[in-house]
């Protein structure tokens, strides 16, 4: 028993790092994110039959509400294929605006702490924007899209509370239902990871879920959030501790290998 006590308070701090993709892993100074919104609009017009001059507005006002426009989309009676839509908004990305990032890669390999990807979009997705910043071998798995929406529900039963949001069938971020499915999919103790997001409302629930939050893209801490890096690069300056926990976890220093490997769970 008192070993057991001693074990838990003695083990590291935390035990996995929970990585979102678009705007964390990259900056969203590198044009992705135009080209999505952009790519949204163009859906939502010519495949849905949107009137041009409301899609900007009810973009907006759909990813506020459901975290995603295209959740947004489904609770208000919308219903697509969703690898149609995905295909749409992220198929013709250009991917060639992001490069190889080896500075990070070295980050993630300096650290035998479990690593693992979180992120709304669909698996295609997720593959190439890693692939083309060379991260492919730094995360154990991959929270993406299909892994939390395996199957297309086509209806989804409402409240009788017409002060309420209509309800969407699509699960995502930044709702609670999301992070449970995903601490239970990847085998995550919430109370002992790191989650990088740069989406505030995202860590705002995090928070909730009792996760450990870094907001990425700012500098300033707020609600929700414990530590805030301008660039996912200055994870090292603002956690040392997690290189500190490294080092006396291990008798020899770390050779900056991982048996991990990147797998797609969907």
């Amino acid at each position: 028993m008192e070993k057991d006590s001693y074990q838990q308070v003695s083990g590291p701090k935390y035990e996995c790092l929970l990585f979102d993709v678009d705007d964390t892993l990259y900056p969203l100074s590198s044009g992705i994110s135009p080209e999505v919104t952009k790519n949204i609009a163009e859906y939502m017009v010519t495949k849905l039959g949107i009137d041009q001059t409301n899609v900007t507005e009810m973009a907006v006002q759909l990813y506020k509400d459901y975290g995603t426009t295209m959740a947004g989309l489904r609770a208000i009676g919308y219903d697509f294929d969703y690898d149609d839509y995905h295909s749409f908004v992220h198929g013709q990305l250009p991917y060639e605006l992001l490069k190889s990032d080896p500075v990070l890669r070295n980050l993630l390999h300096s650290l035998p702490i479990k690593k693992v990807i979180f992120s709304n979009a669909n698996e295609a997705h997720v593959v190439k924007v890693i692939s083309r910043l060379g991260l492919e071998d730094c995360f154990e798995g991959v929270i993406c899209f299909e892994t939390l929406n395996p199957t297309h529900n086509s209806s989804v039963q409402n409240d009788d509370d017409v002060s309420q949001l209509p309800k969407t069938p699509v699960i995502c971020k930044p709702f609670e239902e999301a992070f449970e499915k995903a601490f239970k999919i990847a085998e995550i103790n919430p109370e002992k990871t790191l989650f990088f997001d740069d989406s505030i409302r995202n860590l705002k629930t995090a928070k909730t879920t009792g996760l450990h939050t870094v907001w990425v893209g700012s500098s300033h801490r707020t609600t929700g959030v414990d530590h805030a890096l301008e660039s996912i690069h200055n994870v090292r300056e603002a956690l040392p501790e997690l290189w500190e926990e490294a080092i006396v976890a291990s008798d020899v220093p770390y050779s900056g290998k991982t048996a991990i490997e990147t797998s797609v769970r969907a």
